[in-house]
C-alpha cells in the first residue's frame, strides 16, 4: 500500500529583494515527501537549500506556487492559523540547538506545550516521552547549560517531537557535533522515521545523506533529482538539468 503524502509543493518559488534586485532563490520546486520517509536535502553552499526547508516550514512565506500538507492549502492560512499549525505539527531542529540556557530540560520542553496550550496535568508525561524518545529521560530536571553537546541537540531533538508532529524539520542539526554524537543523532532520527514521523534534512554531509531514504538535490534554487531516480543518470550524461519528479 502506498504511504501517505504529507508534503505536495508545485512550482515553489521564492524570492528576495536585494536593493533593486529581485534574487530568485527557490525555483519552481515539485516535490512529494511520505509519512515515514526521511529525506536529505542537499547542495552547495547558496543553492536554496535553507531556503526550501523553511518555506516547508512556514518560516518563510514563498513568492508563488502551491504547498499542500496532508492535501490541505495551508498557504491560504492567516498568519495565525499558520502559527498554530506550526506548533502542532511541525518540530524544527537547527545546528545550534537554542536551548534556554538558564533553564532545565523540563522547562525547555515545556514551552511548545504553553504554546499549544496543553493541559498542565499531562505536561509532564509528554516531556518524558519525547525525552525517551532520544535516550534522555534521565536528564529532565538538569539545568541544559550542563548537558553535553551530544546530549543538547538530543534535547532539542525531543522539544521538536514534545507536541506529536508529523513533521520534523532540521537544518544542519550535526554540524556543531563530532563523530560519535552526529552518529547517535542520526540513529535516532532513523528510528523517529521508521515509527512514523517524517523527517526532511539539510546537510551536506554525504554520510548523513547516505543515511536517508532518499536525497533531494538543488543547485540554484533548481530541485536537480531525486537520487532514487534512474533516469538522473541519463540527464547527466546528456548534460541536462531535470526538475525531479519526486
Amino acid at each position: 500500500m502506498d504511504r501517505e503524502i504529507i508534503i505536495e509543493t508545485k512550482d515553489l518559488t521564492k524570492d528576495y529583494l536585494d536593493g533593486g534586485n529581485v534574487i530568485r532563490a527557490l525555483k519552481k520546486a515539485d516535490l512529494k515527501v511520505a509519512k515515514g520517509e526521511m529525506v536529505a536535502i542537499m547542495g552547495p553552499s547558496g543553492s536554496g537549500k535553507s531556503t526550501l526547508l523553511y518555506v516547508l516550514g512556514l518560516l518563510h512565506p514563498p513568492t508563488s506556487g502551491v504547498y499542500l500538507f496532508k492535501g490541505k492549502n495551508i498557504l491560504s492560512y492567516t498568519r495565525e492559523q499558520q502559527a498554530v499549525f506550526r506548533n502542532l505539527e511541525l518540530g524544527f531542529v537547527f545546528q545550534s540547538c537554542d536551548l534556554l540556557p538558564n533553564s532545565t530540560v523540563f522547562e525547555n520542553l515545556e514551552l511548545p506545550l504553553i504554546y499549544a496550550e496543553a493541559d498542565r496535568r499531562q505536561r509532564r508525561r509528554k516531556i518524558l516521552q519525547a525525552l525517551d524518545l532520544v535516550g534522555l529521560s534521565h536528564r529532565v530536571d538538569h539545568w541544559s547549560n550542563r548537558l553535553s553537546g551530544g546530549e543538547r541537540q538530543r534535547a532539542a531533538i525531543a522539544r521538536a517531537l514534545v507536541n506529536n508532529p508529523s513533521l520534523i524539520l532540521g537544518d544542519e542539526p550535526t554540524g556543531q557535533l563530532d563523530q560519535k554524537n552526529t552518529d547517535i543523532v542520526v540513529q535516532q532520527l532513523r528510528d523517529l522515521a521508521r515509527q512514523g514521523f517524517t523527517v526532511i534534512l539539510v546537510t551536506h554531509e554525504d554520510e548523513i545523506g547516505a543515511a536517508c531514504d532518499r536525497v533531494i538535490r538543488i543547485r540554484d534554487g533548481i530541485v536537480l533529482r531525486d537520487e532514487d531516480e534512474q533516469t538522473y543518470d541519463m540527464a547527466c550524461a546528456s548534460g541536462e538539468e531535470r526538475v525531479a519528479q519526486l
